[in-house]
């Protein structure tokens, strides 16, 4: 008989839900959309979440009541996003909206996080901006006063959701507590966050591998909802719930997301330590680490500018390859990763057709690709072994293609990389399997391997290599410039 695990993702945008059996197959799913305005990248409300949440959770169980064993059903766990905090009054409920990672307002407060850390506790997380939950409970206490007096417990996104479902908020995971200023190194909570910033002691949650059993579910949602009292698992950030459900869970595999952005993240034995912070480092429940990147460059370029005839673009791209053209497709201005240039600007070959810019476009992002990889390996002094791939970006058989020649790597594309699908392997991990490479063997699953061909390898090759001269000597990449044979 089949054991069932549920996933719950809390994003900007919506609440998704799903089920999924011990083979990772998807029983059933349920989802609710939330309007995005202006306000609700600033603040959202904790309350609609759970209100979404548990709609979600009754409609996924109602449609699955026929052909599932509800008794079968063992374990849930929740991602959210990375950076969302909220304050908790005395009877766990919210003195405030949630104040989501996407808040501008605490710049200030992100500047002076970053430069405490860098002095004080320079071993540990120090790259805290505006986004990180550290800046905003620094920006809640300076602006609220009154309010931040009564807070009993800072919690993340995730939290609350496990919160409603077990009713303990006081715990936390190593992902989620990250970017709050947890060490994740020595396991502990720095002394500098309460002795030179103005947060207590006591506002801080104890903090568990992802994974970790925090309770069971509640008497009376397990009776509203007919199934067992579940145990309740420690959850992640989104982006490393993603990260597990493509697979990518095992020393040397890593995993590019080709979304909006490029986001690379995967598995080292030892933390990677970048002093340009381009890399961090979350830790992975087994020991490892598992450090990413995120780049401004990605897929938006397609839809700005290829979405009307993308199949006839694909088509034509895959016999334009190579085209020993040199493309660079960013929108913005600007890039963070694999390289940190403010002043970066993209651009495309002259005089060249539609077709060819789109081919080259995809040349430059698996360029980035390949150079982010270069560098991780560079800072870690490990191996990528394998590159597991998500995102719109893996739905062009030929930038699959011309990715793995570029790497000179297998591409694996993955199966069901949601967040929620990862919150529902992390639950069978500490529900299930024991351990979460065992619940990703048995729960992911790769759709199809693109293999290098050397003669294309050793194009991409040359064509990477004046990639890099001509980023350099636009001084976006630190010199010397490459002299090329």
């Amino acid at each position: 008989m089949h054991s069932y695990f549920i996933g719950i993702d809390v994003g900007t945008q919506g609440v998704r839900v799903v089920l999924l059996d011990e083979t990772g197959g998807t029983v059933g799913s349920s989802e609710k959309i939330f309007p995005l305005t202006a306000h609700s990248r600033e603040e959202q409300s904790p309350a609609l979440w759970w209100e979404s949440a548990f709609e979600c959770l009754q409609n996924l169980l109602v449609c699955v009541r026929g052909s599932v064993d509800l008794n079968a059903v063992k374990a849930i766990s929740v991602t959210s996003t990375s950076g969302t905090v909220i304050p908790l009054g005395e009877h766990n409920e919210p003195l405030h909206n949630a104040l989501m990672y996407s808040d501008t307002r605490p710049a200030a407060e992100g500047k002076y996080c970053r430069e405490t850390a860098e002095r004080l506790h320079p071993d540990g997380y120090t790259g805290f901006n505006a986004s990180s939950g550290l800046s905003k409970m620094v920006w809640y206490s300076n602006h609220f006063t009154e309010k931040a007096a009564r807070i009993k417990t800072w919690i993340h996104a995730t939290d609350f959701i496990i919160g409603k479902l077990c009713g303990d908020f006081s715990i936390t995971d190593y992902t989620n507590a990250l970017k709050s200023g947890f060490d994740v190194g020595t396991g502990e909570w720095p002394s500098y966050l309460t002795e030179h910033l103005p947060l207590r002691k006591e506002w801080l949650q104890s903090v568990v591998p992802s994974g970790t059993a925090i309770g069971t579910l509640l008497p009376g949602l397990s009776q509203r909802l007919g199934i067992n009292a579940i145990e309740v698992i420690a959850g992640m950030t989104d982006g490393c719930a993603s990260q597990v459900a493509s697979g990518a869970v095992q020393p040397g595999d890593w995993n590019t997301t080709i979304g909006t952005t490029l986001v690379v993240k995967g598995v080292t034995t030892r933390e990677i330590r970048d002093p340009e912070g381009r890399v961090y480092s979350h830790r992975h429940p087994e020991g490892y680490w598992m450090p990413g990147g995120a780049g401004n460059i990605g897929a938006d370029w397609v839809s700005a500018g290829f979405i009307d005839s993308l199949e006839l673009l694909n088509k034509a791209a895959a016999t334009l390859i190579p085209t020993g053209l040199i493309a660079y497709p960013l929108l913005q201005q600007g890039e963070r990763f694999p390289f940190i240039a403010p002043h970066a600007r993209g651009f495309t070959p002259e005089n060249a057709s539609q077709e060819a810019t789109f081919t080259a476009n995809m040349e430059g992002v698996a360029f980035v690709e390949r150079y982010a990889y270069e560098v991780i390996e560079n800072l870690s002094g490990e191996k990528v072994n394998a590159v597991y791939t998500a995102g719109g970006g893996s739905n062009s058989d030929v930038w699959l293609t011309i990715r793995a020649n570029v790497l000179n790597k297998p591409v694996h594309k993955c199966g069901n990389v949601t967040g929620a699908a990862g919150a529902a392997i992390v639950a069978a991990a500490g529900s299930h399997f024991g351990t979460l490479t065992q619940a990703a063997r048995a729960m992911t699953r790769i759709e199809k391997t693109i293999q290098p061909e050397p003669a294309l390898t050793e194009a991409y090759e040359q064509q990477y290599q004046v990639f890099i001269q001509t980023l350099t000597q636009k001084g976006f990449i630190p010199g010397p410039v490459p002299i090329i044979h």
